[in-house]
């Protein structure tokens, strides 16, 4: 056995390669790119969903509603994104995994 072999630990045991660690880089990308998709998504369909409401006129309704309801359906579709959200993230995150190459 020579001093080399006991100096130099074997290239598995020193830890994450860099190729693994850009792939969990890469994984972690999609994964966020995947929800903030299905954040978006929601966003739209809670907007259309809310789109023909009306609000009495009394302590409700106005300008300001109309401003604001975008801003607490976008904030609301990234809250139910990130709690799990409905399956579109997920799928998402499938096929873009497909598209790189790589395994679930």
């Amino acid at each position: 056995m020579s001093f080399s072999a006991i100096a130099t630990p074997a290239l598995d045991t020193v830890g994450p390669t860099a190729a693994s660690t850009a792939e969990l880089l890469k994984r972690g990308k999609i994964r966020e790119t995947a929800q903030k998709f299905e954040a978006s998504f929601l966003s739209v369909m809670m907007q259309s969903m809310t789109a023909g409401m009306k609000t009495p006129e009394v302590g409700g309704g106005g300008t300001g509603e109309d401003m604001f309801k975008s801003l607490l359906a976008e904030e609301m579709a990234k809250q139910v994104s990130r709690a799990g959200g409905v399956g579109v993230a997920a799928a998402v995150q499938k096929e873009m995994l497909k598209m790189q190459g790589l395994k679930e």
